[in-house]
């Protein structure tokens, strides 16, 4: 059985810049076709601009305001938000409000580095 609590999980850095805390996937349990993470950007902060060629993903937005921009529509996110991202769709999450943006983050198949695919130069 595979039980992992947030708070014993370590985070990392993704290839966009996020800081992830990989709760299930082919690394750290049972699962071999998804993964399951929870990604934190602090105030003022964003993502790099990326698609991913295999990967599609749900983002569930658990705390805080953002806005997210996917194939060049953007609309405000809060928490209880759910926002469908498909394969090859480029999209960019920015936190927009007073509290660290934290939501989940659902990928089929798993989140690789390698299937990340960065359309901008990070911010200065």
């Amino acid at each position: 059985m595979d039980v992992k609590n947030l708070n014993g999980v370590p985070p990392f850095i993704t290839k966009d810049g996020s800081e992830i805390r990989e709760l299930l996937a082919h690394r750290n349990s049972a699962i071999r076709n998804q993964s399951l993470a929870e990604a934190r950007l602090p105030v003022g902060a964003s993502t790099q601009e990326h698609y991913h060629v295999r990967t599609e993903e749900i983002y569930y937005i658990t705390h805080g305001t953002g806005r997210i921009r996917i194939d060049g529509e953007t609309h405000d996110v809060k928490a209880g938000d759910a926002i469908a991202i498909l394969r090859g769709q480029k999209h960019k999450l920015w936190n927009t409000g007073g509290e660290t943006l934290r939501l989940l983050c659902c990928c089929a198949p798993a989140y690789e580095h390698e299937d990340t695919v960065i359309t901008e130069a990070p911010s200065s």
